[in-house]
């Protein structure tokens, strides 16, 4: 009698406002067997990009997909046409990233009725994305009710910061009745990132501290000690620490009083400002770094501004290299990871610039070194190492729920 096969797959999903990105993975060896995106969701020029890995070949489709429900069917077509459907008694289980858990969910969670509860309960600290994620969550659910469901937090990894670190210095009873403290964001992505350089080091993560540098369009940095995050820029949103390519980061909070009074704008006028204006395009216009340098290299008319975005950009993340230099006490490797710190070579050397006093250099030829692979561009023996290390945030969130239910653990 043939056996039957293993259920070693887990699909991950990213619901957004009107996209849903996903992956098939298969877990015994950690591989892709297909990626896909579904955008402009709710639109007559909705797009869905399906990759089976097999071949590598895309395949496209455009036309209306009127919500998440539609589109991740949209998903399941595609994926069984690569025999990968969602009826595969190899799937295992489905993990989605939610952006906020709040203090409540350090550890991924099977979703159940008590935890969608919650996860809307934290809508008012997350208004952007928690709906969108629970939207997500219920289609799945919908499609594969006898599936496991497992909800991975981007706050999670953060939950370890002391009191110390995750407490602003306002009235104690009012941060609790509105929940604002600091909770930091890609959690995945630093937890990730953080244990693969140790795994550079050829150490275990329990044995080094790292600061983390995740520099994407949203950007953040983080201490990890001994495999457990201290500390983390982003706060009570995504809004604050490091300057990012559409927010402003840190801030005078009495900006916000003084556009108000003499600026007359509205709450919603300055949200949008910080969160949408300001970082590198409210500076110069652009907030893909990419044209930032060439502006700067090619010595463009508009150069000069540029020039200043991007001093703007390397002050405030040299701010913070040394502050969670001081934070941690020893550090063991600083590592740069996301779209800006994978690709960036002129950042990495810039925000390493002058710290040589505290151990750190980097090394122009390993700079330079174009690569998918994680490295170290240090120069050899330097007391502390600098990397770059590529982050995979859906292979961490696969990672963590087959942990959780694979082949029926839950």
């Amino acid at each position: 009698m043939r056996s039957a096969p293993l259920a070693t797959r887990v699909l991950v999903l990213n619901s957004g406002s009107s996209s849903v990105k996903y992956q098939l993975l298969d877990m015994s060896d950690s591989s892709r067997l297909a990626v896909g995106l579904v955008e402009r969701i709710g639109e007559e020029t909705s797009r869905l990009k399906h990759t089976p890995l097999a071949t590598g070949e895309s395949r496209e489709t455009n036309g209306p997909i009127a919500d998440h429900e539609a589109a991740l069917k949209a998903v399941a077509e595609e994926l069984a046409k690569d025999g990968l459907g969602l009826d595969s008694p190899e799937l295992a289980a489905i993990g989605h990233r939610v952006v906020h858990g709040g203090k409540t969910f350090t550890q991924p969670t099977v979703i159940d009725d008590a935890v969608l509860a919650e996860i809307e309960r934290l809508i008012p600290v997350a208004p952007l994305h928690n709906p969108a994620n629970l939207t997500g969550i219920r289609t799945a659910q919908a499609l594969r009710p006898d599936l496991p469901q497992v909800a991975v937090f981007d706050t999670a990894f953060h939950t370890t910061m002391p009191e110390a670190a995750a407490r602003y210095a306002i009235d104690v009873k009012t941060a609790d009745e509105y929940r604002i403290r600091r909770y930091g964001f890609h959690g995945t992505s630093h937890a990730y990132v953080s244990r693969a350089t140790a795994e550079l080091l050829g150490k275990a993560p329990e044995e080094v501290n790292v600061i983390v540098l995740h520099l994407g369009n949203g950007a953040s940095a983080s201490a990890v000690e001994k495999g457990r995050c201290v500390d983390t820029s982003m706060g009570l949103t995504p809004l604050e620490g490091l300057v990012m390519g559409t927010r402003s980061g840190d801030m005078d909070p009495a900006v916000i009083f003084h556009l108000t009074r003499v600026g007359g704008m509205s709450t919603d006028e300055i949200d949008t400002l910080l969160n949408k204006r300001s970082g590198l395009i409210g500076l110069c216009g652009d907030n893909d770094m990419r044209e930032i340098r060439r502006r700067i290299d090619e010595g463009a008319e508009d150069a000069a501004q540029a020039q200043l975005a991007f001093d703007i950009y390397i002050h405030r993340l040299k701010k913070y290299i040394g502050a969670y230099y001081a934070v941690l006490g020893r550090v063991d490797a600083v590592a740069f990871t996301a779209g800006v710190g994978e690709n960036a070579a002129p950042v990495r050397e810039a925000a390493i610039a002058g710290l040589e006093s505290l151990g750190l250099a980097v090394d122009g030829r390993l700079n330079a070194v174009r690569s998918g692979e994680p490295r170290l561009i240090s120069p050899e023996g330097a007391r502390v190492a600098v990397a770059v290390v590529p982050t995979d945030e859906e292979l961490e969130i696969a990672d963590q729920t087959y942990a959780l239910v694979g082949n029926g653990n839950a």
